[in-house]
């Protein structure tokens, strides 16, 4: 659908007026008052200068600020871009310079360092501060904003542009440039097409849709667990809203997974989405001691959860279907398209870690653009169509290795890399920029990873390659133990030679009491690089 964003969710608000859009905690807005404070909030930026093609970035934590912040952008035809609030003056700088922003929305909490990057920062001239706290004389409360302002009336738009950042984890954060279009395909997948409904291809298809699934009624309920500011929070609430859902925030600013359990019960949640064991693996942990306790939480209105792009073991998915009968859905995709590859699981079923089906219209292909071949046992790179819109915010070097030509159709490659077994099942070795090169031999480093997540004493695992004067680089595994666990160099070693091949067992072991991951559970290699050379 060639619509602007703003003018689908208008759509969708229009038809679901008196019905709630959004819960965070005690608070919620049904979609007349999102519609309002969303259009109030573009009124003022509209005052500010902010117009089409403006970028205004927006540094906030899960909740309804974040989802009305993004719509009122939107609104403007400017363009929303996400700021990870870990982020410190260099990374905030060097992130909004990147980008050209204009303006941005951030945290009360984050005030301090907003103040450190703004004489970096020129361009940047609209500061809207949100939450309690000291106000600076350089920036503008946001509800005072909302409340002063007149709602911006609504404009004729098009086919607009979208950025998402990248995480980052492996170096400089990268802009996913694209267009409305893109994104509306990528929410209605979590959405719509869930639901059975064919992608619309008009505001009038989609006002069908919706009738379709009934406008007295929320379609699913939706608790986005990851930041926002990540792609799988933002397409999931996305996908959510889109389809005549409504979407749920957990009240805290850091995950949770007790309040996460709480909140499924007490909002009759039915679809969840996550990153992941980071996420999935506590929320075992909670469920199970819930349960030993006798006082266990009542998540039987849970019929799916989502995981996107990290590993989701089989024994944390066996354990999560014990307390819900629902459908654990493993997808392979990542902020430049996709996805690649899906995985679902049911109870009952035998439970699998990191082995897929092709998703439609997905690939393994070698570095030529041709088919892997099935059961050759050759590792190729994961690929999926993508439209011409999608780059890198300028960078053309990096969108011409990541976005590139095969056969008269442009195709997304991010570096993930997979094998094809001979019954067509695909096997994920992880990116390609994670692989450790060891006397000759490439070692997969998530391959390893997950070797060691399957020893009984291991909470966490990060594996690495360091120099080594005689094999390239060494493997070092870097582990989080359970409370009261020990381990050694040589049960580790033995551990993963159990499974793996003896050049794949890591070579140095490094304990901490706790691995450093993004907010959306992404790997901090940079730091585990550090921890792992500074280890004697």
């Amino acid at each position: 659908m060639n619509e602007s964003f703003a003018t689908v969710l208008e759509t969708v608000g229009d038809l679901r007026r008196d019905r709630v859009a959004v819960s965070h905690g005690e608070r919620s807005r049904t979609w007349a008052e999102l519609d309002e404070r969303a259009a109030r909030l573009a009124g003022h930026l509209a005052t500010q200068g902010v117009g089409p093609e403006s970028r205004v970035a927006v540094a906030l934590y899960n909740g309804i600020e974040y989802l009305e912040s993004v719509f009122a952008i939107l609104k403007l035809r400017a363009v929303p871009l996400n700021v990870n609030y870990r982020y410190r003056r260099d990374e905030i700088v060097g992130l909004l310079e990147d980008a050209q922003a204009d303006a941005i929305v951030f945290d009360a909490s984050l005030a301090e360092r907003m103040g450190e990057a703004r004489p970096a920062l020129p361009r940047l001239r609209t500061l809207l501060q949100v939450g309690t706290g000291e106000l600076p004389e350089w920036a503008t409360d946001y509800e005072q904003a909302i409340a002063a302002a007149g709602p911006a009336p609504r404009i004729e738009r098009g086919n607009d542009h979208w950025l998402m950042y990248t995480g980052g984890t492996t170096g400089k954060p990268k802009g996913v440039l694209s267009r409305h279009s893109g994104l509306f395909a990528t929410c209605s997948a979590n959405g719509l097409l869930l639901l059975g409904e064919a992608l619309p291809t008009t505001l009038d298809e989609l006002r069908a849709a919706l009738e379709r699934l009934g406008l007295d009624r929320d379609s699913m309920v939706c608790l986005p667990a990851p930041p926002l500011m990540h792609a799988t929070g933002m397409y999931t609430t996305f996908g959510a809203l889109l389809a005549g859902g409504r979407v749920v925030y957990l009240p805290s600013k850091s995950y949770d997974p007790d309040e996460l359990a709480a909140t499924v019960q007490r909002e009759q949640v039915d679809t969840v989405s996550i990153v992941g064991d980071v996420f999935a693996r506590p929320l075992a942990e909670a469920l199970d001691a819930a349960e030993a306790a006798g006082r266990p939480y009542d998540v039987s209105t849970l019929k799916l959860m989502i995981s996107v792009g990290v590993t989701w073991s089989a024994d944390v998915k066996e354990r999560l279907l014990h307390h819900a009968d629902m459908v654990c859905r493993d997808l392979v995709a990542s902020s430049e398209g996709g996805p690649y590859a899906v995985q679902e699981t049911r109870r009952g079923e035998v439970t699998v870690t990191s082995r897929f089906s092709l998703f439609p219209g997905a690939r393994v292909i070698d570095e030529d653009g041709g088919d892997v071949v099935p059961g050759s046992g050759q590792i190729g790179l994961l690929a999926a169509p993508v439209d011409e819109h999608i780059r890198y915010q300028g960078d053309e070097e990096a969108t011409g290795k990541t976005f590139r030509e095969y056969g008269g159709r442009r195709w997304v490659v991010p570096g993930d890399m997979a094998s094809i077994d001979a019954d067509g099942s695909v096997v994920f070795h992880g990116r390609g920029s994670r692989v450790i090169n060891t006397g000759g031999e490439k070692v997969y480093a998530e391959e390893v990873e997950l070797a060691l997540l399957t020893h009984p004493a291991v909470r966490d695992a990060m594996v690495v390659g360091t120099p080594d004067p005689r094999w390239g680089s060494r493997i070092v595994a870097v582990v989080a133990l359970r409370p009261g666990a020990q381990l050694t160099d040589e049960e580790a070693r033995a551990h993963v030679g159990a499974q793996l091949a003896d050049h794949k067992r890591p070579r140095e072991l490094v304990v901490v009491d706790e691995l450093k991951r993004s907010p959306s559970g992404k790997a901090d290699l940079g730091w585990a690089r550090t921890v792992a050379q500074s280890h004697p």
